[in-house]
């Protein structure tokens, strides 16, 4: 059992069983009143009591077998982060592969305590990104456990590898964690509202990337056991004219501010920050992150550089030129521009197979040379990499402007970095976006229409319709965000699923023994009990495929995948509109006959489909919106982005692979020659 299933199931429980012991007191309660009245025999006494009672009799034989709770909820929860340290690792390493490329060569990043203005953290004072012997520096992993207190500030310059960097700490700490260690968890800085705490920003990350509960996670953060990893706060304002971090950085300064604050037991709380070094100097002195220690991301030496660009080569004479004149010139303009992992690794790809290395030579600016590179990029991706859906690279230039430029800040909203398919909707125009999905909700209804005039009441069907449609319609198109729903199909293997169903099916069984009662009151005893079970039976069965397919199984599997966050929610439409569907059906043709529960059940079905899937009928409606500028299966080309290097994952949403390629592509609406 996951933590904090317990309450939930206690809470359950309790529900199931007064629901029953209502029915079991109303049906005492009628039967004397009626056998008062002289209009129950003894048979109809014995049929109205035998229900509920047999009710009654299954709830106590099921809360019979049930096992005993066991553990506390801090052992509980050192479980389930035995669990979340596991996908943390799974998605992360993914992301890591991603940013380094397929290539098994690395460059070992260095990197130097800066000694701090106000209330550092004692640290080493220096460290590398992974374990080398014969340097006889830490790794990050083991440098962070030496800093005291374990607040770390990771800085350098675009392109240094901030982020390698903090995954690598991050996978490091995984892999040596202890039992009672937190669980360090990457969450990305740019569209924080600081006016919400920093623990319910990070109960929303484990819910939205893991799919945890939201008790689950609130609990392993209330616990400690999440080691927050908080990347890009220099993404959080916008720079000034010139293109020079703000020293104002509102939002930047809130964050700080919440961060100093961050306390567990009356200490500070650990924690590690990535930032730009530009951005992070521009911040005044009391605006700086306190009982943190600092370390900056040292330049790729010529020597290394030079190292890493030969193990890459393939055609060393290709090469031999580039190589010569920065082994030769340490100092040299050009080696100063190829110090940074970001453009070593884009030269490695670019000149991977052809092209002239040595033609780099003949840029002489750091603004020079990041228009050359990106302008190579998807040609030598298409190149290298498998294209089995024929994307062109004028195509891929064009969606990815289109996705970068949409990425961009406004004056009313900050820059951003992550590209959630549920959110992507304003992209296509907010007022044509919503009248399309209204007007196609509307349009749903239409075929539903004819099956009115097959009822005993054809007009007050229609109408009934009709109405259906216009408030759907209108629902649809003045919904602002949507939250997407997700039912797990796998939870019904659990125990937590299966007690979740019997116990909807029960409690809906209740519902209809009582719905029956009232309905036998003016229909008479024996078409009332019909009418009322085989509507409980209905919404039993809706309310035990809800308890029983939400939430998260204790054997979670996978992190979340951009991608399933719509595939869900349009499951979650599906069953709940055939199950409600099912149920509005029974009861209509039970009252009207058979053309009337039809009607009713296609049109409360597909309501209640729309309404539940609306996240994943807003994606559609923006597809059909935004043909010309993406691709309509815009999933697959982003996943196919990932996979070659483009892109990477970023728990539910895409990144660019690196925010330089997400400017330069915002830039440049045509592909450069």
């Amino acid at each position: 059992m996951t933590l904090g299933e317990g309450r939930r199931d206690r809470r359950l429980w309790r529900l199931v069983g007064g629901a029953c012991a209502a029915a079991v007191a109303v049906s005492v309660v009628y039967a004397v009143w009626q056998a008062w009245q002289g209009r129950l025999g003894p048979a109809d006494l014995v049929t109205v009591l035998g229900f509920p009672l047999a009710v009654a009799g299954t709830v106590g034989m099921l809360l019979g077998f049930r096992k005993s709770q066991e553990g506390t909820e801090a052992e509980l929860a050192l479980g389930q982060a035995a669990t979340l340290a596991r996908l943390v690792a799974e998605g992360e390493g993914r992301v890591l592969t991603q940013l380094l490329g397929k290539d098994t060569v690395r460059i070992n990043l260095e990197y130097g305590l800066v000694p701090g203005p106000i209330r550092a953290a004692s640290a080493p004072t220096a460290g590398l990104g992974f374990a080398d012997p014969e340097a006889g520096l830490p790794d990050i992993a083991a440098y962070y456990r030496g800093t005291r207190p374990a607040r770390l500030v990771i800085t350098g310059a675009a392109g240094a590898g901030k982020t390698v960097l903090a995954l690598q700490l991050l996978l490091g700490l995984i892999a040596t964690r202890g039992g009672a260690d937190p669980v360090p968890v990457r969450v990305p800085l740019a569209q924080w509202n600081t006016d919400i705490p920093l623990r319910r920003v990070l109960v929303r990350r484990l819910v939205d990337t893991f799919h945890l509960r939201e008790a689950v996670a609130a609990n392993l953060v209330a616990h400690g056991l999440v080691l927050p990893v908080l990347d890009g706060l220099d993404e959080m304002d916008p720079a000034l004219p010139n293109c020079d971090p703000d020293p104002a950085a509102p939002r930047a300064r809130a964050a700080l501010d919440q961060l100093s604050a961050y306390q567990e037991a009356g200490i500070a709380a650990p924690l590690v920050l990535v930032c730009r070094t530009a951005h992070y100097d521009a911040l005044a002195t009391t605006d700086l992150l306190v009982d943190a220690a600092r370390i900056a991301i040292a330049p790729v030496g010529s020597s290394p550089a030079v190292t890493y660009l030969t193990a890459r080569a393939r055609g060393l004479p290709r090469w031999q030129p580039l190589l010569d004149s920065l082994a030769a010139h340490p100092a040299s303009v050009h080696a100063r521009l190829l110090s940074t992992p970001w453009r070593l690794c884009l030269t490695a790809t670019v000149y991977h197979r052809t092209g002239d290395p040595a033609e780099l030579l003949s840029h002489p600016t750091a603004d020079d040379l990041d228009e050359h590179l990106p302008a190579l990029y998807i040609t030598e991706t298409l190149a290298s990499d498998a294209n089995p859906h024929r994307y062109s690279a004028r195509q891929i230039h064009r969606w990815l402007h289109h996705l970068a430029t949409h990425l961009a800040p406004t004056p009313w909203a900050p820059a951003r970095t992550d590209i959630g398919l549920d959110r992507l909707w304003p992209m296509a125009g907010q007022a044509r976006v919503r009248i399309t999905d209204g007007l196609l909700a509307i349009l749903s209804f239409l075929p539903l229409l004819p099956l009115a005039w097959a009822t005993p009441a054809p007009t007050y069907v229609a109408l009934c319709i009709g109405a259906a449609g216009l408030v759907i319609g209108l629902s649809c198109g003045i919904a602002g965000e949507t939250a997407a729903g997700r039912f797990d199909f796998h939870q019904l293997a659990t125990p937590a699923g299966r007690r979740g169903l019997v116990s909807g099916l029960v409690s809906g069984l209740a519902f209809g023994l009582l719905l029956g009662l009232l309905l036998g009151l003016a229909s008479g005893l024996a078409s009332g009990l019909v009418g009322g079970l085989a509507s409980g039976l209905a919404f039993g069965l809706l309310l035990g495929l809800l308890l029983g397919l939400t939430g998260l199984a204790a054997d979670q599997s996978s992190a979340a995948r951009p991608g399933a966050i719509i595939v869900e929610d349009a499951q979650s439409g599906l069953v709940v509109g055939l199950v409600g569907g099912l149920a509005s059906g029974l009861v209509g043709g039970l009252v009207g006959g058979l053309e009337s529960g039809l009607a009713l059940g296609l049109a409360s079905g597909l309501a209640s489909g729309l309404l539940l899937g609306r996240t994943a009928w807003r994606y559609m409606v923006f597809l059909l919106c935004a043909r010309g500028r993406l691709p309509f299966r815009l999933a697959r080309f982003l996943d196919w982005g990932c996979d070659v290097g483009l892109m990477r994952y970023s728990g539910p949403a895409y990144q660019f692979r690196h925010r330089e390629l997400q400017l330069w592509l915002a830039a440049h609406p045509d592909p450069v020659a």
